[in-house]
């Protein structure tokens, strides 16, 4: 049971950026579709494409689909004529096949357009927001209380976001807290930045160190009981049983985890931290990286390799009730409850290494960086997302900052 929680925690906890890093190896069992108010969109050339958590669209076609031109787009800007207006969006652009695509809910929000995910049909659908400013089938009442802190110090201020980095619709909007201290940073800061996950030096990164580079593959790595099981949940998920074979244990967990958590609905793309680095790139806001792509990765790299099956296991064993137990935890989210999460935060502090790794050592560094802003003198805000676990707890962000002597006040 610890390790199926841990195994959870793993997801919630790190910024989701494994979540495609088998992607090569895989086939989804069905391609993401895209509607408009009801309407399919027909793609000519390109698809839709689900690329570590965020949701890619063929961006001349998505546009038109919704009323829009595309008027041109250069390096991370689009121009476009959306209801007669020339509009300019900052967005991560990627090119596949000599096709340009965009991050769907950028162009959903630009547009005028209520984004959200049918996961039982992979379906991208988009509503046309009423005049209130809710989509036609969407009640405008917030996801939930979440987690906020707030410390102030030098005449800077930092807010202390707790974020679940898998989440679904039902998460938004989010309390007006949260986008009135957003609305006056000057910084975002968060664990990585993963709208860069899709560039070519991060692939590259997670690929040479989650594969395996002297030959051996993953049933060299771990018991043949495990392996068999792995196979035949594999097929159970409609892939083939040796899918990941050129993996190393902790992809293929993580790889696992994700496959089911999409399925519920959860996925990076409705991230809390994501949300806010959309919004962020929008607003031509500096973002700032406590931690780095290597840092995180390195860090389930260097997990024991008992750690790594018995994670794996974990995975395997309860896969099944992946979904129901994230439910769980989006609730403790949603309901801003800090003694269960400090529950939660607790309840891993059994297994040295992995709490060690996950948690002491993590939030040591982040504080660092915290205290840093705090302590510039440059009168400036930072809004600060990273996973709510980091906070509470003898070892959490928030005692680290009050043992330096701050006070942090809970939003």
């Amino acid at each position: 049971m610890k390790n199926w929680k841990q195994m959870l925690f793993s997801l919630t906890l790190s910024a989701g950026l494994l979540t495609g890093a088998a992607a090569p190896a895989l086939a989804a069992p069905q391609q993401p579709a895209v509607k408009v108010n009801n309407q399919t969109v027909e793609y000519k050339t390109g698809s839709p494409v689900n690329n570590q958590g965020t949701m890619l669209v063929p961006l001349r076609a998505t546009l038109e689909a919704m009323d829009a031109k595309l008027q041109n787009a250069a390096g991370d800007t689009i121009y476009a004529i959306i209801d007669g207006k020339a509009v300019t969006l900052k967005s991560k652009l990627t090119v596949i096949n000599g096709v340009t695509y965009a991050p769907v809910r950028v162009l959903g929000d630009a547009a005028g357009y209520e984004v959200s995910w049918d996961a039982q049909t992979r379906t991208v659908i988009l509503k046309t927001k009423t005049a209130s400013g809710s989509s036609q089938t969407a009640v405008n009442t917030a996801g939930g209380r979440g987690f906020m802190w707030e410390v102030e110090s030098n005449g800077n201020t930092v807010y202390l976001v707790g974020s679940m980095h898998i989440a679904d619709d039902s998460f938004y909007p989010l309390s007006p807290e949260f986008e009135e201290a957003f609305a006056e940073a000057d910084y975002l800061g968060v664990e990585i930045d993963i709208s860069k996950a899709a560039d070519e030096a991060q692939q590259k990164l997670v690929l040479e160190m989650g594969m395996y580079q002297d030959g051996t593959t993953l049933k060299d790595h771990i018991s043949g009981e495990t392996y068999a099981k792995l196979g035949l949940v594999l097929k159970q998920a409609g892939l083939q049983a040796n899918a990941l074979d050129k993996f190393k244990p902790w992809v293929a967990e993580s790889t696992l985890s994700s496959l089911k958590s999409a399925t519920a609905g959860y996925e990076a793309s409705s991230g809390i931290d994501l949300y806010f680095i959309q919004k962020a790139i929008e607003r031509k806001l500096p973002i700032v990286e406590l931690e780095s792509y290597e840092s995180q990765l390195g860090m389930f790299n260097n997990f024991s390799k008992e750690l790594q099956e018995a994670n794996l296991l974990a995975a395997i064993d309860n896969y099944d009730e992946i979904d129901e137990s994230i439910d769980v935890m989006a609730e403790i989210w949603k309901s801003g409850d800090d003694e269960l999460l400090l529950q939660l935060t607790n309840s891993f502090a059994g297994d040295a290494e992995y709490y060690k790794a996950m948690l002491v050592d993590r939030n040591i560094g982040m504080a660092d960086k915290i205290d840093g802003y705090l302590k510039n003198g440059k009168n400036e805000e930072y809004f600060i997302v990273v996973g709510a676990a980091h906070y509470l707890g003898e070892h959490g962000i928030v005692k680290l900052l009050q043992d330096k002597g701050y006070k942090v006040v809970r939003k």
